[in-house]
């Protein structure tokens, strides 16, 4: 199993309207897909950086459907987070295995 975890930091000015707009209609996006087994959405609250920090985490149960994710469905989702929220956030994205 694999752990594909988005860290986002954004401004404190949008924030909030982000967080909803996740909650709301990204991550069912994302889960509708019907690449991963399931998310969560945790928030940062040591982060040496300016702003708020979030991390979006979904699990894919293998590396196919991760690389499926990604080609058909990541460059349209992202895109429209870079729209909505261009210039207010810096994204990080990281792929792990589960070892334990």
């Amino acid at each position: 199993m694999l752990l594909y975890n988005v860290t986002l930091i954004l401004e404190d000015s949008v924030a909030e309207e982000w967080l909803q707009w996740m909650q709301d209609i990204h991550i069912p996006q994302v889960m509708g897909t019907g690449m991963f087994a399931s998310h969560r959405l945790l928030k940062v609250l040591d982060s040496p950086n300016e702003g708020v920090t979030y991390c979006a985490q979904y699990v894919a149960d293998n590396l196919a459907l991760y690389n499926e994710y990604q080609e058909k469905y990541a460059p349209a989702l992202q895109a429209e987070l870079n729209e909505r929220y261009k210039n207010r956030f810096v994204a990080y994205r990281t792929l792990m295995e589960f070892v334990g």
